[in-house]
């Protein structure tokens, strides 16, 4: 791994990257936490080259209309093609760099990105039944609730997978958000995703990202 981006791997394993710390003395604001791939790029199998990488439309106009309001926008990924030993995290830190300009170039500001390696097929030290930090898991979001000053029970999750709206049920988030783009067009993954839901925390349903703005009450 490249000794330059080193530091934003954690004692746990993990990616940690805070982009936009808080103000001292802010109180908690909520914050929408997204998956990365089949949310806000493209679904590519195991994503890992940068010229692979493709913004879904509208994910930057969702992004900035965040920003606009002062929401933390955090990305929060699992990677099993790290934990697998598909790809390492300098091919990681290269998908994201090209994301990262392509969205700043649009206007949009990401605040913090958290990356789950860990996987029940892993290799070596990757290997891990049920990591904690691995969705549908709370503790990349948890981990972001400590340290950019999230209130996690106004906080909203959107991804293509059941186990993101799952995370967000697991860290007590005011609701989740399940997107047909991705994996999110098979039936199975709607249906376990919808499953998630409940009166104190509920589960909708967009066709991508671009949708967000119109069902997410703090977006609106």
């Amino acid at each position: 791994m490249n000794n330059a981006h080193s530091s934003f791997v954690g004692t746990d394993g993990t990616w940690v990257e805070v982009l936009k710390p808080p103000q001292q003395n802010s109180s908690a604001r909520p914050a929408l936490f997204l998956d990365r791939d089949g949310t806000i790029v493209e679904e590519v199998l195991y994503l890992h080259r940068p010229e692979e990488m493709a913004l879904i439309p509208g994910a930057a106009d969702t992004i900035i209309a965040a920003n606009t309001k002062n929401i933390p926008v955090i990305i929060v990924t699992n990677q099993a093609g790290i934990g697998r030993g598909y790809y390492g995290w300098d091919d990681f830190i290269a998908v994201q760099a090209c994301m990262m300009e392509e969205l700043n170039d649009l206007g949009a500001q990401i605040d913090a990105v958290f990356a789950c390696p860990f996987h029940v097929n892993g290799k070596g030290p990757f290997i891990h039944p049920d990591h904690p930090n691995r969705k549908p898991n709370a503790g990349m979001l948890l981990q972001a609730a400590a340290k950019l000053q999230i209130d996690l029970t106004r906080s909203w999750i959107a991804g293509d997978r059941a186990s993101d709206v799952g995370a967000g049920l697991a860290a007590g988030c005011a609701g989740g958000i399940h997107l047909r783009t991705g994996h999110g067009n098979s039936e199975e993954e709607a249906s376990a995703a919808i499953g998630y839901g409940s009166a104190a925390y509920p589960v909708k349903e967009a066709a991508s990202i671009a949708g967000l703005t119109e069902i997410i009450p703090i977006l609106g």
